[in-house]
């Protein structure tokens, strides 16, 4: 198995429940070597947002509480930064604030940025996956760096039961190159 087929599997396993929509940039539209693994979802489950991350987050958080799992796509960890206030002060703590009253599953997928074979500066490889698992107190991180962990992720992502919330942190290089 490689890592974009299984990229590209799980995002159709996420599909079948019909309480998934996908959302972000270059979801709907070419953009990112994310794009592709949607290809085969049904046009009517994906929203194209513009670049504004922390609505996306919010909206995000929003479609939890209605009973939907968004699948939240932010292709690089530097581009979800600019959401985090809204990740760590409110999708993270939804549960707490309301003394379990509300739980929030939503499924975010992010990725460490490609290096290769061009090498798009800083601002676009970060890996912030240690600094959010110590943010977050009810958000599980599971990073995916070889093709047999993905689909498990995703699944436990959607499968759960405990109403939590997941960032799965793909490997931009991977997609490739595994």
């Amino acid at each position: 198995m490689k890592y974009f087929d299984e990229l590209k599997r799980s995002m159709e396993f996420l599909a079948q429940d019909p309480r998934t929509v996908f959302m972000g940039q270059a979801v709907a539209v070419a953009g990112t070597a994310m794009t592709n693994t949607l290809k085969d979802i049904p046009r009517d489950r994906l929203i194209e947002l513009p670049v504004a991350e922390e609505m996306q987050m919010g909206m995000t958080t929003g479609m939890a509480l209605a009973g939907q799992i968004p699948v939240s796509i932010f292709p690089r960890w530097n581009f979800l930064l600019c959401a985090i206030s809204q990740l760590v002060n409110h999708l993270d703590k939804v549960d707490v604030m309301s003394n379990g009253g509300y739980k929030t599953k939503a499924i975010i997928r992010t990725g460490i940025g490609s290096e290769r074979p061009l090498h798009p500066q800083q601002q676009h490889v970060g890996d912030f996956t240690a600094a959010i698992q110590a943010m977050c107190t009810t958000i599980e991180v599971i990073r995916v760096a070889e093709p047999a962990e993905i689909f498990p992720a995703y699944q436990r992502a959607l499968l759960r039961e405990d109403g939590r919330s997941t960032i799965v942190v793909e490997y931009g290089d991977y997609y490739g190159e595994k």
